[in-house]
């Protein structure tokens, strides 16, 4: 079976022609078909692709955006072939395909796949740098070993490159063009995928260069306002927010030490217990969400309960919290909850930001306060942390700061102030039962 490659076009010939390229260079050995959908471009796009004779290409007369460009593609493609959508602002490496092939079809189950790449969207970064783009090749090549024990079982995988099974479409309805130009169509995707009995798995043995934003991001407001709308549509259909695919704990998750027993607390849609899964392997993991809408998607991967009382007592040596504490209404009470739960010397693992960094400090001074807060927000210190923890019955074994760069002006506050956690936006921390 061969592999139908779909790509959009609106302008920046000079990316299309050397993402082409690659395919051509890289693509050894491999069945496929290249089909360009033009979206009206103004530039020289058009005729350099009417000069192309292995690349089926679609000219419309208007900018349809993405999802309806990307179905015009679909409908053009071979019938029995995979379909790949692939940017127009990527350059592909060694082996990319074909090790996205072997992970797509090692199991029945395995609905779509994808690579990493360059940027970290949706915790797909790679893990090495490169100087230039020949340097991105040579250690590509390195990375670009087929190995199944670097394939990640995800909620979702952005859409810059993204292959699906062609028994896949035949059983959605394509992308969904009330997303129309573009933008969060890729989450929909996603889990319509895992609607119908799928799974989805990123491939770290596979890297695609991606310079990100080559068209939506020129107009800042018709983007915010784009983003806003298809936000709303989302929310609309599924009954939980497009965030939920952000809710990964990965702030936390590294400081655990080989647990065997996990609780999951407020998994949502269950992004955050396949990461766990991905760093633990062998670990027993036990989801809760409170959100039916949620469950149902976060039931498909692991148990996912809706309560604590649904658990056995003494059961876990591990509960990861995310960043709850910021949103529950007594952070007390609810760490008082977890501590039946808990096994002998127990731990919970959380997150916070911390609100004493110099990014906050300086937005007080200027009058102009605002913090990130799509739910309800509490605001931590180091401080508050250390003190709920002993008024609930635990003791702080780990803090551990992310830190950032001050600008000049957050450098002048810093002389004003006595204080080691200004350049401090987050926390990591654990808490062990006593």
């Amino acid at each position: 079976m061969g592999t139908s490659i779909i790509i959009l076009t609106y302008n920046h010939l000079e990316k299309t022609i050397r993402c082409i390229e690659s395919i051509r260079r890289y693509t050894k050995g491999e069945i496929y078909e290249i089909i360009v959908v033009d979206n009206n471009s103004k530039d020289d796009t058009v005729n350099w692709l009417k000069k192309q004779t292995d690349i089926t290409v679609i000219y419309n007369n208007d900018n349809l955006g993405f999802p309806k460009g990307c179905n015009q593609g679909i409908s053009k493609a071979n019938k029995s072939y995979d379909i790949l959508l692939l940017n127009n602002d990527t350059i592909v490496t060694t082996n990319w395909l074909s090790n996205l092939r072997k992970c797509l079809y090692s199991k029945d189950n395995i609905g779509a796949v994808g690579p990493i790449s360059n940027c970290n969207d949706n915790l797909q970064g790679c893990n090495f740098i490169f100087k230039d783009y020949n340097d991105m090749q040579i250690k590509s090549m390195k990375n670009n070993i087929s190995d199944s024990n670097r394939w990640e079982e995800k909620v979702f995988l952005t859409g810059f490159c993204l292959l699906i099974k062609r028994a896949v479409f035949n059983k959605i309805e394509m992308l969904d063009e009330k997303y129309s130009p573009g933008y969060i169509e890729d989450n929909d995707l996603a889990l319509k995928i895992l609607s119908i009995g799928y799974k989805l798995f990123l491939c770290h043995d596979s890297f695609v260069y991606h310079e990100r934003g080559t068209s939506f991001r020129e107009d800042i407001n018709m983007f915010n306002a784009l983003i806003l709308r298809n936000r709303s549509i989302f929310e609309d259909k599924w009954n939980f927010s497009c965030f939920e695919f952000d809710n990964n704990k990965n702030h936390s998750i590294f400081l655990a030490n080989n647990p065997k027993d996990i609780l999951d607390y407020n998994s949502s849609i269950g992004v955050s217990s396949l990461r766990i899964k991905h760093f633990f392997r062998n670990s027993n993991i036990i989801s809760l969400e409170e959100d039916v809408n949620k469950r149902k998607f976060s039931n498909m991967f692991f148990k996912t309960v809706s309560s604590l009382v649904e658990l056995d007592s003494n059961s876990f040596d591990t509960i990861f919290i995310g960043n709850y504490l910021e949103r529950v209404d007594n952070p007390i009470l609810f760490l008082n909850s977890l501590r039946p739960y808990l096994k002998d010397k127990g731990r919970i693992i959380g997150e916070f930001k911390n609100v004493s960094c110099l990014k906050n400090i300086n937005l007080l001074l200027s009058d102009n306060w605002y913090y990130e807060n799509f739910e309800k927000q509490n605001y931590f210190t180091s401080s508050d942390i250390s003190r709920l923890a002993t008024d609930s019955g635990y003791k702080v074994t780990t803090f551990y700061p992310f830190t950032y760069s001050l600008n000049d002006k957050e450098k002048e506050l810093e002389k004003l102030f006595n204080s080691n956690s200004l350049n401090i936006n987050y926390y990591s921390f654990v808490l062990e039962k006593v």
